[in-house]
């Protein structure tokens, strides 16, 4: 359970406060009275949450700047003099990786390097006491296996983005080692952690060559939904899933330190990993709509048939575990769009369903 009590009046530094995920845990975190300084780029699509919700005007600051920058980023970090950081800037899509190999690292690698070591300059007060770096359940070596990966299997990553997420792990537990180590914990207070999330979906994504999202403007459009990988399964999981997760790991840093200073899975219950074909055949009959869908056969890059995550660490450790099964997952998705399509207040809605979330409904 998320602690309102904890969160009220924590300054929070957020990297890709304008994202999807973002804008969710933008929401909530205002939602629970915290001061959330956003640092990232414009929003990558049109529409997009962050816009919708008018996010902008619920927090304490939104910096619209690259990662990369480093002079900004330590700039607004030192401005902000945030107690805990997320990390969520990224350039997040596989598909995009294999057209902008190059930026992918930059982004993904190197901006994880210079949000560490701007933490490590302006740290000089212990103000920030716990990060987490958000990075992907892609970011194990994939080896097709029918069980889970926990937490301490090899990092791999075949396509791009995978990659630099697996070394974005990397360089996160070399900082912890070389800089905020935890046996030092009393001379930096300073507890980072990574946190790995499964196959997100939910309202207000409109990525492209994502599956939800392509699914939801097929039916919107009348168009057939185009299928790359029927087989494939994936840990789908709601959006508010590893953000509670993601909430419950930066309160256990801030509070217990280096206790939780290392890597977590945050997936679905095992019976809600399912096939892509399944996901499309579910989202049509829930919304009532008779949709054609196509194999596309042409798919230009690899993408792996089966992943799963490992969930034990987080259950056991942080009393975390998924709330809402796949089937609801879907239903509130469809609520979701379903308002959007209706013109309603869209960040009320958000909020309604991060108060069903928090409150098991």
């Amino acid at each position: 359970m998320v602690n309102r009590e904890f969160w009220r009046d924590k300054r929070v530094f957020l990297t890709g406060h304008t994202g999807f995920k973002g804008s969710w845990l933008s929401l909530w975190l205002t939602q629970l009275g915290a001061k959330v300084t956003g640092f990232s780029l414009s929003p990558s699509t049109e529409p997009n949450l962050f816009e919708v919700c008018n996010i902008e005007s619920c927090i304490e600051k939104s910096i619209i700047g690259d990662i990369r920058n480093f002079e900004l980023l330590e700039t607004s970090m030192r401005e902000a003099k945030p107690q805990i950081v997320i990390h969520m800037a990224a350039q997040p899509l596989v598909s995009e990786s294999y057209i902008n190999p190059v930026e992918t690292y930059a982004i993904n690698v190197m901006g994880t390097v210079n949000l560490l070591e701007t933490i490590r300059r302006v740290n000089s007060e212990n103000e920030i006491k716990a990060v987490v770096n958000v990075t992907t359940d892609k970011c194990y070596e994939n080896k097709e296996w029918l069980w889970g990966y926990r937490e301490n299997e090899p990092l791999g990553g075949y396509d791009p983005y995978s990659s630099s997420k697996a070394c974005s792990e990397l360089v996160t537990a070399s900082y912890r080692n070389s800089f905020f180590n935890p046996d030092k914990y009393s001379e930096h207070g300073v507890a980072i952690a990574t946190a790995r999330a499964g196959n997100v979906i939910g309202g207000g994504d409109w990525s492209q060559n994502r599956l939800v999202p392509d699914i939801v403007r097929s039916i919107i459009e009348n168009d057939p939904v185009i299928v790359r990988n029927p087989d494939s399964i994936r840990p789908w999981q709601h959006v508010l899933e590893p953000l509670s997760g993601y909430l419950l790991l930066a309160e256990k840093l801030y509070l217990y330190g280096c206790d939780y200073a290392e890597a977590w899975n945050f997936g679905p219950n095992d019976d809600d990993a399912k096939t892509v074909q399944w996901i499309v055949e579910r989202f049509c009959s829930k919304w009532d709509v008779n949709q054609n869908y196509q194999i596309e056969s042409n798919n230009s890059f690899h993408e792996a048939h089966y992943l799963k995550l490992d969930c034990s660490k987080a259950r056991y450790k942080l009393q975390w575990a998924p709330k809402w099964s796949l089937d609801q997952s879907i239903e509130k998705i469809i609520e979701w769009n379903s308002a959007y399509m209706n013109k309603e207040n869209m960040r009320e809605i958000c909020v309604k369903q991060i108060l069903e979330y928090s409150n098991g409904f």
